[in-house]
């Protein structure tokens, strides 16, 4: 035969794309060309495949007098990576009548070793799940890719740790055995220890918006002088989240299988991420983005926590950045080769001081900051971001009694996340005929549904919006706010109570 075409994946955002290997053997002098927008990763694969075939056994590409060329379809797409390696030299192969197998239905994955091994790659679970809907009934990864690859469900995933083990199954001369992925119950734990609240000294007013953040997703800053908590607050906030459904796991797994980040079980991440970049990170590090796009900071924190200490000491420009996921919940990329849109369905929770020297408001420290100091550094957060941030909450320095060893402690985070989980069964139930999760998420059509007001609470919640200057943006995130402490009460109305209490957290300043 002349030419035989298998088929491959590549990561294009956080989905996959199917990319047909197609080879053409020609006579004439030796040459073997890879055509198809290729990257150098790919260019220079032509070496790794050439040893990896003759350290198998086989009769490499330069031994024979003819004419090699590879071409990836679609040409307009550029490729990158190694994942090409298997299916092409498994091509080769074929082309070169070394082996005889029915490629249908398969697809192949993988980067060779100069050995013939196969390596692991990154973002094999978008691959696998574009396999299983482009109607593929085999998927063949390298060891150590198939519990994330089988998590796709539907497809049947087969490790192979070496060419040649790949290429004796589909010669059907030794059976590779089939990934499945982990049981349930070994998926959804949590596996990172966090701060516990029962830790944690005082400070049940910064403990209470916790627990309403947690409860509806909602977006929380705490603004206090140094050393009062904030940081110890931050991370213990996800102690109280529910653990993620599959469904989550899958996704918060694509991304950061995408970004090559470390992962914990076999390549599957069950628990939501905490992510808390420094302030000098750069306005790609938080948005993603770069000369082949990857996702940023802001993706990583999909379905989980994006943690910013010193929340006024970021970039100007990487606040701004913001506005985008707080509200429509995903980060559009564009760049002149093309736009891709990411996840951002994050829980942000910020950390601040109040003024340069951290202690305007502090009882007992003075402040030092110029007038014009303490307005300057107000200003950094936009009118804007204000807005899009539910709860504002200022943490008091702890009384030094409360600091002691027998001083009594509170809940501990199992307690409360409980209470958290119950929170959000009631939402999901409510929200189970629409696409939404969270009280958070919901917007004006989805309040007038399920946030009905009484006149009378809707009077106390007028009044609160002229008192406080409130957007319309900032109405509406008063009421969701109260939505989700009606639910941590398990109460079916939004009571004066609720809304009281949710408009507490708005800002002490008039935008």
């Amino acid at each position: 035969m002349s030419s035989v075409k298998l088929h491959s994946a590549e990561v294009v955002g956080i989905n996959g794309e199917i990319i047909d290997v197609e080879i053409d053997l020609s006579p004439g002098l030796f040459s073997l060309s890879i055509v198809g927008l290729a990257d150098k990763a790919i260019d220079e694969s032509r070496h790794r495949i050439a040893a990896a075939i003759k350290n198998s056994g086989a009769r490499q590409p330069q031994k024979k007098n003819h004419r090699v060329t590879v071409s990836l379809a679609p040409a307009d797409l550029k490729k990158e990576g190694p994942a090409f390696d298997l299916p092409i030299a498994l091509a080769y192969l074929l082309v070169s009548e070394q082996t005889k197998f029915d490629p249908k239905g398969k697809i192949f994955l993988g980067e060779l070793a100069l050995d013939g091994s196969l390596r692991p790659i990154r973002g094999v679970l978008a691959l696998a799940i574009a396999a299983k809907e482009a109607g593929f009934e085999e998927l063949y990864v390298p060891r150590g890719n198939g519990e994330e690859a089988a998590l796709a469900g539907g497809i049947r995933v087969f490790e192979a740790p070496t060419l040649l083990a790949a290429l004796y199954h589909l010669e059907k001369k030794e059976c590779l055995p089939e990934s499945s992925p982990p049981a349930p119950e070994t998926l959804i734990t949590q596996t990172v220890s966090y701060n516990d609240f029962a830790d944690i000294r005082g400070q049940e007013t910064a403990k209470r918006a916790l627990e309403i953040a947690a409860a509806g997703a909602h977006n929380i800053i705490l603004s206090g002088p140094p050393g009062s908590g904030k940081t110890l607050l931050s991370r213990a906030l996800p102690s109280i989240l529910p653990p993620p459904s599959r469904e989550e796991i899958i996704e918060i797994t694509k991304i950061h299988s995408i970004a090559g980040s470390p992962s914990k079980q076999n390549g599957i991440i069950a628990e939501r991420p905490f992510r808390s970049p420094h302030h000098t990170a750069s306005h790609i590090a938080l948005v993603g983005g770069g000369a082949f796009p990857r996702p940023g900071e802001i993706t990583l924190a999909h379905r989980g926590v994006l943690f910013m200490d010193e929340f006024p000491e970021f970039d100007k420009r990487v606040l701004e950045a913001l506005r985008q996921p707080l509200e429509d919940r995903v980060v559009s990329v564009s760049r002149a080769k093309g736009s891709i849109t990411y996840p951002a369905n994050i829980l942000l929770i910020g950390a601040m001081n109040p003024c340069p020297c951290g202690n305007l408001g502090n009882p007992q420290k003075e402040c030092v900051c110029a007038p014009h100091h303490v307005e300057r550094y107000a200003r950094k957060i936009s009118g804007p971001i204000t807005d899009r941030v539910d709860l504002w909450v200022d943490v008091d320095p702890v009384e030094h009694e409360k600091l002691a060893a027998d001083a009594p402690t509170g809940e501990s985070s199992r307690i409360v996340q409980q209470r958290v989980t119950n929170a959000r069964n009631i939402q999901a139930e409510r929200f189970k005929k629409t696409r939404i999760k969270t009280n958070s998420e919901m917007g004006p059509r989805h309040i007038e549904t399920f946030c009905k007001l009484s006149p009378a609470v809707s009077a106390v919640l007028t009044n609160a919006a002229k008192t406080f200057n409130l957007s319309a943006r900032a109405y509406h995130r008063v009421i969701k706010l109260a939505r989700t402490i009606a639910d941590l009460e398990k109460s079916q109305h939004i009571g004066e109570k609720h809304i009281l209490e949710a408009v507490q957290y708005r800002p002490k300043v008039k935008n």
